[in-house]
This record gives C-alpha cells, sequence and structure tokens, in this order.
C-alpha cells in the first residue's frame, strides 16, 4: 500500500469513527442537551427554573419520551460529519502539518500544536455543519413551555414544521445563506476553543495512561474524556450561551426577553440585566450532558478506530 492510498485509509478510518463517536454519544445525552438549551434561550420569568432533573421530568409530562429526545434525529445527522469531520482535521495535522504519526510510544504533538490543531478541526466542523445545528436548536425549543414564546407563536407550536421546511422557510425569510449561517460568528467563538482545549487536554492526560489490560485502558479513557470536555466547556461556556441565542432570536428574542444587536452588545447586556450568573445559565445542565457525551465519544471513537485498523 503507498502513502496516498494508506492516508486515504486512515482519513477513511477517522471519518467513519468520529461520525459513530458523536452519534453514540449524543443520543446518550439527548434528554440533558435539550433542558440546556431551553435554559440558556429562557428568560427568568420563564417557566424551567426548578433545576436540570425538574426539568427533564417537566419535559417527560408535557411531551413524553419523544419530547426528551426530540430533535435528537436531526442532531445524529448532524453530529456525524461535525464529529467526523474533527477527527479527520486533527489526525491530518498531525501528519501534514507538524509531521508527527501520534502513535504510542512515539513522538508526540506538543500542547500548542495540539491547540492549534484542535481550533482548525472545530472551525472545520462549524463550517460545515452549521446550517443543521441551527435548525437543532429551533426544533429543540419551538414545542417547549416558554409561556411568553408559546402565547405569540401558539399555531407554530401546534404544528412545528419539520426539517426540511425550516430550512427552507429559514433561508427564504432569513436572508438565504446568511440566514442559515445566523450566530455562526458566537458559535465559532465558543466552539473553536472548546475543540482545541478539548484534543489538547484529552491528548496531555493520555501521555500519564499506564499501559494495562483493556478493560482498565477503557476505564482511563472514559475518564480522561470526562475531564477534557468538562475543563473545556466550563471555560468557553458564555460563547456557547451566546450562540443558543442568537440561533433563536429571529424566532422571537422579544417575547423571550432579549434583544441584541452584536457579540459585544448580548456580553454587555447580559452581564446588565441578569449578571455574573446570566453568562452561566444551563451550566449544570450543559456538563451533566458535555461530560458523559465527551467521555463515551473519545472512549467510541478509540474502539471503532482501532477496530477498523485489524480489520
Amino acid at each position: 500500500m503507498d502513502f496516498k492510498q494508506l492516508a486515504k485509509k486512515e482519513s477513511s478510518i477517522a471519518f467513519v469513527a468520529g461520525g459513530i463517536a458523536g452519534a453514540v454519544s449524543r443520543t446518550v445525552v439527548s434528554p440533558f442537551e435539550r433542558v440546556k438549551i431551553l435554559l440558556q434561550v429562557q428568560n427568568s420569568t420563564s417557566a424551567y427554573n426548578g433545576g436540570i432533573f425538574n426539568a427533564v421530568g417537566q419535559v417527560y409530562k408535557e411531551e413524553g419520551i419523544a419530547g426528551l429526545f426530540r430533535g435528537n434525529g436531526l442532531n445524529c445527522i448532524r453530529i456525524f460529519p461535525y464529529s467526523a469531520v474533527q477527527f479527520v482535521i486533527y489526525e491530518w495535522c498531525k501528519k501534514h502539518i507538524f509531521h508527527i504519526d501520534g502513535s504510542v510510544g512515539k513522538e508526540q504533538l506538543l500542547n500548542w500544536q495540539r491547540l492549534t490543531a484542535g481550533a482548525l478541526c472545530g472551525g472545520m466542523s462549524v463550517l460545515t455543519t452549521y446550517p443543521l445545528d441551527l435548525v437543532r436548536t429551533r426544533l429543540s425549543i419551538q414545542t417547549a413551555n416558554l409561556s411568553k414564546l408559546s402565547k405569540s407563536k401558539a399555531k407554530d407550536i401546534t404544528k412545528p414544521p419539520g426539517v426540511w421546511t425550516l430550512l427552507m422557510k429559514t433561508y427564504k425569510e432569513e436572508g438565504g445563506i446568511k440566514g442559515l449561517y445566523r450566530g455562526v460568528y458566537p458559535t465559532s467563538l465558543g466552539v473553536v476553543p472548546y475543540v482545541a482545549i478539548n484534543f489538547a487536554v484529552y491528548e496531555q492526560l493520555k501521555e500519564f495512561m499506564p499501559t494495562t489490560d483493556p478493560h482498565v485502558a477503557n476505564l482511563y479513557k472514559l475518564s480522561m474524556g470526562a475531564i477534557s470536555g468538562g475543563v473545556a466547556q466550563t471555560l468557553v461556556y458564555p460563547f456557547d450561551l451566546l450562540r443558543r441565542r442568537f440561533q433563536v432570536l429571529a424566532m422571537g428574542g422579544n417575547e423571550l426577553g432579549f434583544k441584541y444587536k452584536s457579540v459585544s452588545d448580548a456580553l454587555i447586556t447580559i452581564g446588565k440585566t441578569e449578571g455574573l450568573k446570566g453568562y452561566y445559565k444551563g451550566l449544570t445542565a450543559n456538563l451533566f450532558k458535555v461530560i458523559p457525551s465527551t467521555a463515551v465519544s473519545w472512549l467510541v471513537y478509540e474502539l471503532v478506530r482501532d477496530s477498523m485498523v485489524e480489520w
């Protein structure tokens, strides 16, 4: 097998393994993902203020099991290429920019190289899948009991549009491609450093992992994934909150209690009207989602990748 064939095979393995890892990990934590979005976009007087598990219980009571997983099908469609692109770009950066093999026991990337490669794969994954992320966020909130939104959008909530309808509606009514990428800037501000830190912390922790039997090694990988995801998300969380709010502005920002002209205006307004806690609204719910999601994602990626390499 020549170099081009080998590179193509490695990219295919990274793409498939990364996509499966993303889909499995997001499905596992889908109820917390939906509740996190509801907490992020509501104002202080809306319905979901009783804590994470109360919110999950309320969604279940109002919408059943389907409500807990609303938007997850689309999320899996989005997350497969989103996650796959990240792993493909990261592995590509290792070999073609920094000329590092990355195998255990061999020369590893330096931390600044990990951060750079992680930032590149984060940015590429956002550009590739952002319209689906925007639609998934809107699907997550349009049947929710956000009282002010429901009053003005009652008809839409009774019969919410499907994925394709919502994509076309957004494209036609909100400025074409610009509408489909509404909020991409604050999203990138959050996702790019998040992915960079996630990859850098995980790879650094992996260097400390002792050589042991596979079952114990898998527990180490779960733990390392949990730590890397938790650290990365906590550091960049305010931008993740901005990401969601900008995505739903056109759906009824006034009814939800916020309206922003720019990222800087949003940061200032949140600080004035909601205080420091406003920047971290929904963080606990998000960590309930991110920590197990990232842990499962890294473990599934490594297991699938290793299995495909052995084929």
